[in-house]
């Protein structure tokens, strides 16, 4: 059973955050349904599931800005260039979750499989019945 550290390290190179096999996408915004050798279903099955997904790309999207925008103060400390700003920042908040969406959703996946571990339904590729486990 691979750790947190381990999931998110595979998610984050756009593979399976189970087995490591991939690339898990098909587009850089499509994420396909099911990893191709441990059959692990990216949408666990529940309502709303990437809803954690969001959370988790607007969280980094945000972090990614304030930590910029921080360092970006203080190495033009006392003039900063308040438009340039303005200029950058904005766009910069648009694109940033529009990019970092499919490796979000893979991100929430392995941080979800750290506390809730895999269950025999995971398995089942979407509308068809459980991979029998001797198959493999």
């Amino acid at each position: 059973m691979p750790g947190i550290v381990t999931r998110t390290a595979r998610a984050l190179r756009r593979r399976c955050p189970n087995c490591g096999a991939g690339p898990v996408t098909v587009r850089w915004l499509e994420v396909r349904p099911a990893c191709p050798r441990c059959h692990l279903r990216f949408d666990r099955g529940e309502p709303d599931y990437f809803l954690g997904a969001i959370v988790f790309n607007m969280a980094f999207a945000e972090s990614v800005f304030a930590l910029g925008l921080t360092l970006f103060l203080i190495w033009t400390w006392p003039h900063p260039p308040w438009n340039a700003l303005y200029y950058v920042g904005i766009p910069g908040m648009i694109v940033a979750p529009i990019f970092f969406y499919p490796l979000s959703k893979l991100c929430w996946l392995a941080f979800d499989l750290t506390f809730r571990p895999l269950r025999p339904e995971d398995l089942e590729p979407p509308g068809g019945a459980p991979i029998d486990s001797a198959r493999g």
